[in-house]
């Protein structure tokens, strides 16, 4: 099996032309400070988006627990990185993160992926909560008073480490879908109960992607703690699994393009609304409902940008071509 093909090719040349582009709109001056932080705030939303994604609209299990699993990877990194601000600190946070969000969203995932629906909504709610107070209760996080004063990344700028830590997350999280154990998660999501007749272990793969969520959301919350300096408890609170999940259903559930293209509209839509800071909030409320009335399956739905797709209608057009010019010189 070919490591690079044409599909894989076509999309690093997309990666490639889009970090040139990036860097080109900033050189200019056309993205300012301004601009740039609300760049870096869409690939957060990406990364967040994608794991929450991979809970619901591949595995099929509704959470809403997305933010405590992002404040465990921004006080790691907070703490760690702020006691130790050198570029060893930072991924040393990053990787403490990812293990403890790894080991929590394991321990709560075995007992609480047992429910289904409403039931379990209000189960990763209660664990995002309890997270969250003990945050709040704890002295190596500051309390409520919360962590300042986190170190810049400056070893690269932040919107090229976000962007790297987009790509990275993206490749992890399509390549396990493409994968068996990717395909078992999606059967479930199908159809738990014929599933499990046919011998797949449905609470072995919900809780493996409902690991893999929370540890991206873990990368996340790091950026973020080192992008914005500051993090408070309430930084993570429901409202902020309510924004993900925003993100989520309006690109579509199931479609990681959607949720690519979610994060951009709303985040340039936040961005153009910030002059009307009265009324911001309200008109990206109607038009959340508008869009969501008239597509109620969001943007997307579940369809996927794929250049497999696109190269094989291409193949099958110049086969007909060919074939019908080959029928008229007979």
């Amino acid at each position: 099996m070919k490591l690079v093909n044409r599909h894989t090719f076509a999309w690093l040349i997309v990666i490639v032309i889009s970090f040139l582009a990036i860097e080109g709109l900033v050189s200019v001056g056309i993205l300012d400070v301004f601009y740039e932080m609300a760049l870096v705030q869409i690939g957060i939303n990406i990364i967040l988006g994608i794991g929450l994604n991979l809970i619901i609209g591949v595995s099929g299990q509704f959470s809403l627990g997305h933010a405590g699993f992002m404040a465990i990877g921004a006080y790691s990194v907070g703490i760690v990185y702020l006691d130790n601000p050198t570029v060893t600190g930072f991924f040393l946070g990053v990787l403490l993160g990812l293990v403890l969000s790894g080991v929590v969203a394991l321990l709560i995932g075995i007992p609480t992926l047992r429910l289904k629906g409403d039931y379990l909504a209000i189960a990763t709610l209660g664990v995002s909560e309890i997270i969250r107070i003990a945050i709040t209760n704890m002295k190596i996080t500051n309390g409520a008073a919360g962590i300042s004063g986190i170190p810049l990344f400056d070893a690269i700028p932040m919107r090229q480490l976000v962007f790297i830590f987009v790509v990275i997350v993206t490749i992890i999280v399509v390549n396990y879908v493409r994968s068996s154990d990717g395909r078992a998660t999606l059967s479930i999501r199908e159809n738990e109960i014929a599933a499990e007749s046919m011998g797949i272990n449905t609470t072995k793969y919900k809780v493996m992607a409902f690991v893999i969520g929370a540890m991206t959301a873990s990368i996340a919350g790091g950026l973020y703690a080192s992008y914005f300096n500051t993090i408070v408890p309430t930084n993570f609170n429901f409202m902020k699994s309510v924004d993900i999940l925003i993100i989520v259903v309006f690109g579509g559930i199931g479609s990681f393009t959607g949720t690519f293209v979610a994060a951009l509209v709303l985040g340039i839509l936040n961005t153009l609304l910030q002059d009307v800071s009265d009324l911001r909030m309200i008109i990206y409320s109607l038009a959340l409902i508008i869009i969501m009335i008239f597509k109620p399956s969001g943007l997307l739905g579940t369809k996927e940008f794929s250049f497999s797709k696109l190269f094989s209608k291409k193949i099958k057009k110049a086969k007909k071509g060919g074939s019908t010019d080959g029928s008229v010189r007979n």
